[in-house]
């Protein structure tokens, strides 16, 4: 089963022009700052915005399960009664309770996308299949590329490629651009702060490069994790050796947002207590410097 657990339109930041970005539900890292975190389990689940709750019981009543009270604090659901069935999504009149991760037929995802045709043609844009991580999905994701295709949309994957190398190319051969996280070069530290070590990461980044592959490095920039100079200039160096024409990267200063969502969820962010900050803007120009030294563009 593959689940979808958001649709963003008019996306400017997912690539070439106008996009419309769907969202895969499951990932195989666990970033601990992830901007997505609803996009970590394959599985539904729910959130519960507290502040948009005005108390009117709607939830509570239809509930069929019996599944959910009231409190003084907001509503609370009894997570051994719940089974997701999305009755309290449907009557919440201000949208306070929702399901994250939805199914329908691959018509409906394909319909959603032609509806952007007209944005796309002007601007250059087309369709991006975000995440979570869209190769968990190889199989409706190679289907939803196919249709994409065959009507003419330029498609994006915006992925961490950790997955095995032949499901990579698989996708390789049905898009027109890759949008890859590197997030450290330092095997230990990526593990620690993602789940995963990351050679496979960066041997199927060579790989699709080897192959004439078309993408964009992203680098989400952390002090505490990844924004030291060392790092960046082993990026530097990893990305200036690989057969690469775009020869781009988008460096993305730190920022919690996660952290409302993992409210909602009503999990925890950054359990850990990590130190995580944004670098200040001479960081970035150095950083910037590396990469022009070996001849790789950056945008900020």
């Amino acid at each position: 089963m593959s689940l979808i657990f958001d649709i963003k339109r008019y996306a400017i930041n997912d690539g070439p022009g106008i996009r419309i970005t769907l969202f895969f539900k499951g990932c195989p890292l666990s970033c601990v700052w992830c901007h997505n975190p609803e996009g970590i389990s394959p599985d539904k689940e729910k959130l519960y915005t507290r502040k948009k709750c005005i108390g009117c019981k709607m939830c509570v009543k239809s509930c069929p399960q019996q599944a959910l009270t009231l409190m003084a604090d907001g509503v609370v659901t009894d997570k051994s009664r719940c089974v997701l069935c999305g009755k309290c999504e449907e009557v919440c009149p201000t949208k306070a309770m929702e399901i994250s991760g939805h199914e329908y037929p691959i018509n409906y995802y394909v319909e959603q996308i032609e509806k952007e045709i007209p944005f796309m043609d002007k601007s250059g844009g087309g369709v991006t299949f975000c995440g979570g991580e869209p190769l968990m999905h190889h199989e409706f994701l190679l289907q939803l590329l196919e249709r994409c295709g065959s009507i003419g949309v330029h498609r994006a994957v915006d992925t961490t490629l950790y997955a095995r190398p032949e499901i990579v190319m698989q996708v390789r051969n049905s898009c027109e651009l890759f949008l890859v996280d590197l997030k450290s070069m330092d095997s230990d530290i990526h593990k620690k702060y993602t789940g995963v070590p990351n050679e496979l990461i960066l041997s199927n980044l060579r790989n699709i490069a080897e192959s004439g592959a078309d993408f964009i490095i992203r680098i989400p920039l952390i002090v505490g994790v990844n924004a030291d100079e060392d790092n960046i200039r082993k990026s530097a160096e990893f990305l200036s050796s690989l057969p690469w024409q775009r020869r781009t990267v988008e460096l993305l200063k730190y920022h919690d947002i996660g952290k409302n969502k993992h409210e909602k969820l009503g999990t925890q962010y950054n359990p850990q207590g990590y130190s995580f900050s944004a670098p200040d803007d001479e960081f970035l120009r150095r950083c910037a410097d590396i990469f022009e030294a070996k001849e790789i563009r950056v945008k900020f």
